[in-house]
């Protein structure tokens, strides 16, 4: 197999062909939906209710703009990302309705406005919100619980790993290690918790409020207890390496590489992601979103390991990149879907396949799809 610097070469061209594709229809969308707040699902999917301005998602529209700015320094997008990141103040205001995703919110929106820009008022946002982040830790349980319900208070999801660059930030932009150790502690959790001997990935694990312990797992997004939610794995996948990349501890790249494994395994006969890896084999239904999630995290990951030892890694972001841009992606610059295919979750338990949100672009697949070929263009810029 080929290095990964070989192989990163060898899909410059490629990569450079795609991004003015994506470039020249996300312009138009930028000038277009200046005043957008996209809670999810964008105008080609299901969502046609007015936006929820607290949904997790709410902070990946302004996101890809400023990191669309970092790169073109097109003053079109840092006009748009600026726009939607006041307008998301007014969520700021309910800190007793936002959640254990304010990293999706603001760290990709507002602390990467200030790390571009120098925006102070995007900082103040930022350290706001890793503070309610940190505010969520639960004593003698070391996790940081997901959501705000009654039946959720002892609950960790996967889904946080991606948030915890939100607390290690803000531990070195004051200088403050309790950020940085209350993330440490959740991703340790996570390691022992959430991944299985064989790399799967737990979504919903329910703990002992007083010590940690797990008594019971919980289906989530994917098919049911015991499956394997793609999402989730891409999550844990690049959320591991993340946490490598701010800490420098051997054992999150060793817990993204067992999980990193086990995507590839899952996913390697045609390189497009199913909903969930431990899915009947009929009906079909894929998760583009995995697949840009776990692109991204497959590029830093094999980056930052021995360059042959890399070029796994690297092969098979590369497949899932390919695969997907030949399948999945529209450019067509009249409608702001670029990644379709993305899919909300498994519609399990007699849900229609409308109602899970099956087979629609939503917003954040287009974030990480960009993101994964800014990469491959050599963008240094990391938005977590």
């Amino acid at each position: 197999m080929k290095n990964y610097s070989e192989l990163l070469n060898e899909n410059k061209e490629w990569a450079a062909s795609v991004f003015e594709k994506i470039n020249k229809k996300t312009e138009k969308m930028a000038i277009r939906s200046r005043d957008k707040i996209v809670d999810g699902v964008d105008e080609c999917g299901m969502h046609k209710a007015p936006p929820r301005i607290t949904f997790w998602t709410s902070g990946v529209w302004p996101a890809l703009n400023f990191m669309l700015y970092e790169y073109t320094k097109n003053e079109e997008y840092l006009k748009t990302g600026r726009n939607v990141e006041k307008l998301l103040d007014e969520a700021l205001a309910q800190v007793d309705v936002i959640h254990h995703d304010v990293g999706f919110m603001w760290h990709i929106m507002s602390a990467a406005d200030y790390r571009i820009t120098g925006n102070k008022d995007a900082r103040t946002r930022a350290l706001f919100a890793a503070s309610t982040l940190m505010s969520r830790f639960v004593l003698g349980g070391d996790f940081i619980r997901a959501w705000n319900t009654p039946q959720s208070v002892n609950w960790t999801i996967i889904d946080t790993m991606m948030n915890l660059p939100l607390l290690y930030w803000a531990s070195e932009e004051i200088g403050d290690d309790r950020f940085k150790r209350i993330a440490m502690a959740h991703a340790d959790m996570a390691y022992n918790d959430h991944i299985r001997a064989d790399g799967s990935v737990v979504h919903i694990a329910e703990h002992d409020r007083e010590t940690g312990e797990v008594v019971a797992t919980h289906g989530g997004q994917g098919i049911g207890v015991g499956s394997s939610w793609s999402r989730g794995q891409a999550w844990a996948l690049y959320g591991f390496v993340l946490s490598y990349i701010h800490t420098g501890e051997e054992r999150y790249i060793n817990a993204a590489k067992q999980v990193a494994n086990y995507f590839i395994a899952n996913c390697c006969d045609d390189w497009l992601p199913r909903v969930d890896f431990r899915a009947p084999s009929q009906p079909v239904y894929y998760d583009s979103t995995a697949g840009a999630i776990a692109a991204c995290g497959l590029i830093e990951l094999g980056k930052r390991l021995p360059v042959d030892e890399g070029g796994m890694y690297m092969n098979a972001a590369l497949k899932i990149l390919h695969a997907m841009e030949e399948k999945f992606i529209d450019y067509d610059v009249n409608n702001d879907c670029l990644l379709g295919y993305g899919t909300v979750r498994y519609p399990a338990d007699g849900m229609t396949p409308e109602k899970a949100g099956v087979h629609v672009s939503i917003i954040y697949g287009d974030y990480f799809y960009t993101e994964a070929i800014l990469k491959l263009l050599g963008s240094e810029f990391l938005p977590w």
